[in-house]
């Protein structure tokens, strides 16, 4: 019964057919869109995803490469990784973003009471959806395409002055693919932003510090404390229906 909300964990298809990985209640008081890396919806999207749902979000993970079979790719494969990304463009991302959001509007949740949060190329995402006017927070972790185009969407230090909620962003100053100056430019263009923008630096962390599965780069204390930001953040900037 629809009226009474369900619960779901798992693997789900919306009634427009995008691929979703849900978990959580539909009567939550708040729902949150988690936008994957670039291995696919893999244990550590599903992961955090139902990390989220227990602390009391409906949330939605759509799966970005469904158009290619929605292939989770092994973390020590970064070549098919990248050969996986780069069949991202940035319609068919806005399309599933938003189809994502449509989805959540459809079960009764309004654009104050949804997020949005990415990881790696969704850290990138998350920002742009950001600007799109459907969601009431958005949060990235270490999200490249800082100063270049990434995707075809504009570099986010040009997106900045275009966000329509708050935005976090945490990132880690020892990351190998987002470089420091960049991180600096995107901290000096937020004063830019309509809304709450705030980014996060952590001296000791590298790409992926939140990544569990990556005991090569996670980082522990950095990991906690983005966490405890994040939903510090998105109950402080997202209203309960």
């Amino acid at each position: 019964n629809e009226g009474q909300g369900r619960c779901a964990m798992g693997e789900q298809t919306t009634n427009d057919g995008l691929p979703t990985y849900q978990s959580g209640s539909s009567t939550s008081p708040r729902a949150l869109v988690v936008i994957q890396e670039a291995f696919g919806v893999n244990f550590h999207i599903r992961n955090v995803s139902d990390e989220f749902s227990a602390s009391g979000y409906f949330v939605v993970a759509p799966a970005l490469f469904h158009r290619i079979g929605s292939p989770e790719i092994p973390y020590n494969d970064l070549p098919a990784a990248m050969g996986a990304m780069g069949t991202l463009n940035k319609d068919d991302l806005s399309a599933d973003v938003r189809a994502a959001i449509t989805y959540l509007n459809s079960l009764g949740f309004r654009k104050e009471n949804i997020g949005v949060i990415g990881y790696c190329m969704g850290g990138t995402v998350a920002f742009c959806a950001a600007t799109f006017g459907i969601v009431g927070a958005a949060v990235s972790f270490y999200g490249a395409g800082i100063a270049q185009s990434r995707f075809g969407f504009d570099p986010l230090i040009e997106l900045t002055p275009a966000l329509e909620c708050p935005w976090l962003g945490l990132y880690g100053e020892r990351d190998k693919t987002i470089s420091i100056e960049d991180i600096e430019r995107l901290e000096a263009a937020l004063p830019e932003s309509p809304f709450s923008a705030e980014l996060v630096r952590y001296p000791d962390a590298e790409h992926a510090f939140d990544c569990t599965p990556r005991p090569e780069v996670f980082n522990h204390a950095a990991s906690t404390d983005a966490r405890k930001r994040t939903l510090q953040f998105l109950d402080g900037h997202l209203e309960a229906r």
